[in-house]
């Protein structure tokens, strides 16, 4: 049920984004930004089609990449869909030859069971805060930094 994201899938993946973006949970992203990414994202997806999650590995430098836009639809939570998402991306940046993959999120204690710690924001390249900068809460963020070894 864990795949890549199709262009058919993006309509679906942005709806699902941006019920947790209402909520103050998630970035929004526009359609036009998801269709340029979807070779980052990863969807689970039973065979009718509908999307109950979803997650991007996101490449931002040779040794460097974030988990972004977790979200699973709330009528799914608590079946794992989440770290079945997050492994696979893990599974993908280990493949590609990263050395770290970091988080910006709510829930750290719930990423530490992946192996990742609470990092300083300021030990991120500026190069991860673009997306920063269209976000409603910047530049106050209260969002924790996470980031695991690979």
């Amino acid at each position: 049920m864990i795949r890549k994201a199709k262009v058919s899938d993006v309509k679906q993946i942005q709806r699902l984004l941006n019920d947790w973006s209402e909520k103050g949970k998630l970035l929004a992203r526009s359609l036009s930004e998801l269709y340029d990414s979807v070779r980052d994202y990863y969807v689970f997806a039973p065979e009718d089609g509908t999307l109950l999650g979803v997650c991007a590995l996101h490449v931002c430098w040779e040794d460097l990449a974030e988990i972004r836009s977790l979200a699973v639809r709330e009528d799914a939570a608590g079946r794992g869909i989440g770290s079945q998402l997050v492994r696979a991306c893990l599974e993908e940046a280990r493949g590609l030859g990263l050395a770290r993959v970091f988080a910006l999120t709510y829930e750290p204690h719930w990423f530490g069971r992946f192996g990742f710690r609470r990092v300083d924001k300021n030990s991120l390249p500026h190069k991860i805060w673009g997306d920063c900068i269209r976000c409603p809460k910047f530049p106050e963020c209260d969002e924790v930094a996470v980031a695991v070894e690979l």
